[in-house]
């Protein structure tokens, strides 16, 4: 068994994949050193003396500098290393395009085609709030419809994407909430939509749906609740209409070309960057030679590995704006008076990572070697095949929803300490080491600790085959415990 990884030869510090006590022999990817100090499990360890200043190199790239001389064999971490990360920089195009390309394979999955000419993974019924003032009525509603169905509904899941917003909100903040919900109105795993409204908010119905425009009212209802008198009764009787509608609606075969999936991180630890986010770039570059769609978020987790990912732009255009992406998120950082670096939670240093450029550079596994083709702002739905970058924070639920929004039927979520919140379309959860999926295997869906064992190749294709199985109604573990959560990012005033 090896005891440390290097990531590349240019690297002065390797991965403990156990923890190490002073004075133990490690040995891995050709190198050899005796640990001088305890290294915990996923941490960091010198291979070599490093001065004062010195630049600690991970992935190849720089992760940060250290504060103090320290000695080879010693733990590396933020007692004694710090970001170099700052404000907005200047950017050059450089362009590194080298993708990995898979053949074409023939393989299909059962979904659900949409009038719109959308593919859905699900079948689900959602009830969209258009105010948090009715989640409860949503909830009552619900009950009273499953009640009376006791031989199950048409739908695979009835989800209501509640929310605190639709009103007390201005400018920005409004729009986004009105951005968010009506990508949910339009997203292609709902069977069927009721738009459930109060009638005082500032999220008016007759505004929303202005910003809807044209929809099938066959599977699209709205309503008011203070304009009928049994709102309960009224809402379930579009429910039942919904249901009739959906009563015949099937599976069919669908090439794999109509799959939009988005690759999110949480929970982060230090095998995050070696296992589970590199399993998803694999698998990013399979889909997208299939002709398939992967979507990338997080900004701030992108900050100190811009670079790789602006130079993968597919051309000019698309360089400019990644920098316009990266350069407004910590500008929006500065004007709220915040560093551009603070983004490491106390877990992530818990599991081995230092800086904000090591958790980037580990994040950014996820993209795969695969051309940029698009760049979205948040809230914004899918407009090509291929990478896409989409603008939004790191926040694991919120980034999550803006995946989901976007058009993605299924969000990919690697952790390395273990998460169970879900989003309202399937997340699958992948674990970064074997340990986290045995210990909580009623949140984690996939082990990609199995690359420590088995051959790369053959871990894709198993990956493939759960992600395949899930489209095609496999349920995720966020959806068998009923974690299908919704977060819409907030940044100014609340009346």
């Amino acid at each position: 068994m090896i005891d440390l990884i290097r990531l590349t030869p240019a690297d002065n510090v390797a991965v403990a994949v156990h923890a190490l006590a002073a004075g133990d022999l490690a040995t891995g990817d050709g190198v050899s050193i005796t640990a001088t100090t305890d290294i915990p499990r996923g941490h960091k360890i010198a291979l070599g003396p490093l001065e004062a200043g010195q630049e600690v190199i991970k992935y190849g790239a720089s992760i940060g500098h250290t504060t103090e001389a320290i000695g080879a064999g010693a733990w590396v971490h933020c007692h004694n290393v710090a970001t170099n990360l700052d404000a907005e920089l200047t950017y050059t195009y450089r362009p590194n395009l080298a993708p990995v390309v898979h053949p074409l394979v023939e393989r299909t999955f059962p979904g659900y085609r949409r009038a719109n000419g959308d593919v859905g993974v699900r079948n689900d019924l959602y009830i969209v709030p258009m105010v948090g003032c009715v989640n409860g009525i949503a909830e009552i509603a619900v009950k009273r419809l499953r009640d009376a169905h006791p031989e199950g509904l048409p739908f695979d899941e009835v989800i209501i994407l509640k929310h605190p917003y639709g009103c007390s909100q201005l400018g920005g903040d409004h729009e986004t909430t009105r951005r968010i919900l009506a990508d949910a109105v339009r997203h292609p795993n709902a069977g069927g939509v009721l738009v459930f409204g109060l009638g005082c908010e500032n999220n008016t119905m007759t505004s929303f749906q202005e910003l809807l425009g044209p929809v099938d009212t066959d599977r699209v209802k709205f309503l008011v609740a203070q304009k009928v008198g049994d709102e309960i009764a009224a809402s379930v009787e579009l429910m039942e209409q919904l249901c009739r509608a959906a009563a015949d609606d099937h599976r069919e075969p669908v090439p794999l070309s109509a799959l939009r999936i988005g690759l999110k991180c949480g929970g982060s630890d230090g095998f995050s960057g070696i296992t589970a986010n590199p399993l998803l770039g694999m698998f990013s570059d399979f889909l997208i030679s299939q002709g398939g769609t992967t979507v990338m978020t997080e900004v701030p987790e992108m900050f100190g590995a811009e670079t790789r990912l602006m130079n993968r732009a597919a051309d000019e255009g698309i360089f400019e704006s990644i920098v316009a992406m990266i350069n407004g998120f910590k500008a929006y950082y500065l004007a709220s008076g915040q560093p551009v670096y603070e983004n490491p939670s106390p877990g992530n240093h818990d599991g081995g990572i230092t800086t904000l450029e090591e958790k980037s550079l580990g994040c950014t596994q996820k993209s795969g070697t695969s051309a940029v083709v698009d760049v979205l702002g948040y809230g914004e739905r899918l407009r090509r095949a291929g990478l896409t970058l989409l603008e939004g924070p790191g926040n694991d639920l919120v980034s999550s929803t803006n995946l989901a929004s976007s058009g993605c039927q299924i969000v990919l979520f690697t952790t390395g300490r273990g998460t169970p919140f879900g989003t309202y379309v399937p997340t699958l959860k992948v674990a970064t080491t074997t340990e986290l999926a045995q210990n909580k295997p009623h949140w984690i869906d996939f082990d990609a600790g199995r690359l420590f064992t088995e051959d790369r190749a053959v871990v894709l294709e198993a990956f493939i085959d759960k992600v395949l199985a899930t489209a095609g109604g496999e349920r995720a573990h966020n959806e068998t415990n009923g974690f299908q959560e919704t977060a819409i990012f907030k940044n100014g005033v609340t009346l």
